[in-house]
């Protein structure tokens, strides 16, 4: 299945994308794949690390799960991956992080424990500290497998990496949506585009390859799994892959024996179909 378009049941559907996962930033490029049920307790997937090349100040590339629930400016989010953000984070090296909203980005939430939110609870690993080492292309693949998870009985969101090291945990009690359950999953990839001089960013997304490059080329999902209601991880089912601009950053879904419900996703960029 190649979808280089979005294609939606419902034009609900359209506009709940455009203005809660878009943010109305039209700066912002995605590609994703995403699910939407009434009620998800997490998700899971296995990213390939890269250190994609950043244009300009205030740019970033990012690879993440987005675990979402509310609308509009409701919208609540807890999210985790890696992202290489040079004016944030004072380099340009690749990062693990996490970030969480309870009103669409506007003026709560913050990365890793900027701010009061997500508790640590792991003396092992860092947020925000440097992931080494990355990918490199037609060479040597390096993955991070990310889990983000409710528990019932203790109301919270556990953040995990692999598949036993808890690293924290966001109190359910931070939200209204996401104080019971999800209703929306998304994996992929985002850069933020600041047009300068009127031409589209060369900042990269993923590996900076479009997704036919595929394994060894492109950046990837792959394993992509929810929690449902009763706290089981499963397939994700019917999955959906948006590419908001695909000459400059497209996806390519999949399914595998090895490697479950996948997609290869990026792009260079400015490029001559992406001007």
């Amino acid at each position: 299945m190649h979808l280089y378009i979005y294609r939606f049941n419902t034009w609900c559907l359209l506009i709940f994308l455009w203005s809660i996962i878009y943010q109305n930033s039209f700066n912002r490029k995605y590609a994703f794949a995403y699910v939407q049920s009434n009620k998800f307790l997490g998700a899971k997937a296995t990213i390939n690390l890269w250190q994609p090349q950043v244009q300009g100040s205030g740019e970033f590339s990012l690879a993440q799960i987005w675990v979402l629930a509310g609308a509009d400016s409701a919208l609540n989010s807890v999210e985790a991956g890696w992202t290489v953000y040079p004016s944030h984070f004072g380099d340009s090296n690749t990062r693990l992080f996490n970030y969480w909203t309870r009103d669409r980005y506007q003026s709560t939430g913050c990365y890793n424990l900027e701010c009061p939110g997500f508790v640590q609870t792991s003396n092992s690993i860092a947020l925000g500290a440097t992931i080494s080492p990355v990918s490199t292309y037609h060479g040597a693949q390096h993955e991070i497998t990310l889990h983000i998870f409710k528990d019932p009985k203790k109301n919270v969101w556990w953040l995990q990496h692999g598949n036993d090291d808890v690293i924290g945990y966001w109190p359910a009690s931070l939200f209204k949506d996401l104080a019971d359950s999800a209703s929306l999953i998304e994996w992929g990839g985002e850069i933020i585009n600041n047009a300068q001089g009127g031409q589209h960013t060369t900042t990269q997304m993923g590996s900076g390859h479009f997704a036919e490059e595929r394994a060894r080329g492109a950046s990837y999902f792959k394993k992509l799994q929810v929690v449902d209601q009763s706290s089981t991880l499963v397939p994700p089912g019917d999955i959906k892959a948006v590419a908001t601009k695909p000459n400059c950053y497209n996806i390519v879904p999949g399914k595998s024996d090895n490697a479950g419900d996948y997609f290869y996703f990026g792009g260079p960029g400015r490029n001559p179909k992406c001007p």
